[in-house]
């Protein structure tokens, strides 16, 4: 064996997994950025405090994991979920969160967070909720977890009577306001001023609009939100 040969068998280390911290508090993100790069395998690659700021980073960066309040001060944290999927399509949300209630976790769960952390747990547990989210499981405690299993048992039944119901209720609250300002015939750059948020944006959210509701085309879009009562037809003079 050439020394060549030894030098392409030797391992490569994986790179760090890449974290957005995203919390109003910079005290709560300096912590918590010491407590994550202290494990060589993250790598804390940026901090936002507020929604413009980490939509702009999460576009911008891609990160692998995205670790978000819930109490954002005047902004919420679950209101963000959605638009923070759209801009980082590969980054899995993981929440921290004081809130102990199970319908709210619940609700992060189905805009599509994969786990939940509360504040007070022990420092090893965050790092520990991390490495498994990043390795593709969810991280969440038995109460939510049931929560969750009950809300898609009933929504098995709902998808019986009327599978529409179902992709309906797969539509983010975001994704539900660009169909409502669609309908008022906003073009995708009105549409982006009217939420602050950018046209790639926008267009992400109609392609994920697009693929949840089986549907083609802007066209055929307004025809089943009118449909489904998603918007109000245009009136008639």
């Amino acid at each position: 064996m050439t020394p060549q040969d030894s030098e392409t068998l030797m391992p490569t280390s994986a790179p760090p997994v890449r974290i957005l911290l995203v919390d109003d508090h910079a005290l709560v993100r300096h912590g918590l950025r010491m407590l994550l790069e202290s494990d060589p395998a993250f790598e804390v690659v940026g901090e936002a405090q507020d929604r413009a700021g980490a939509l702009r980073i999460a576009e911008s960066g891609q990160p692998d994991i995205v670790l978000l309040d819930l109490d954002l001060g005047a902004e919420s944290g679950l209101d963000l979920i959605g638009d923070l999927r759209t801009a980082a399509p590969a980054a899995r949300i993981l929440i921290l969160t004081g809130l102990r209630d199970v319908l709210v976790q619940r609700r992060a769960v189905h805009l599509g967070a994969v786990g939940i952390v509360e504040k007070e747990a022990a420092p090893d547990v965050l790092l520990k909720a991390v490495h498994k989210v990043r390795a593709g499981e969810v991280w969440l405690d038995r109460a939510t977890t049931a929560s969750v299993l009950a809300e898609l048992s009933h929504a098995t039944e709902m998808a019986r009577s009327d599978p529409e119901v179902v992709k309906i209720a797969s539509l983010s609250p975001r994704e539900k306001e660009v169909i409502v300002l669609l309908g008022d015939g906003l073009s995708n750059r009105r549409i982006a001023g009217q939420l602050c948020i950018s046209e790639t944006t926008v267009r992400h959210h109609l392609t994920s609009i697009f693929a949840k509701l089986e549907v083609h085309d802007r066209l055929q879009l307004l025809l089943y939100a009118y449909r489904h009562k998603l918007v109000q037809p245009p009136r008639t003079v």
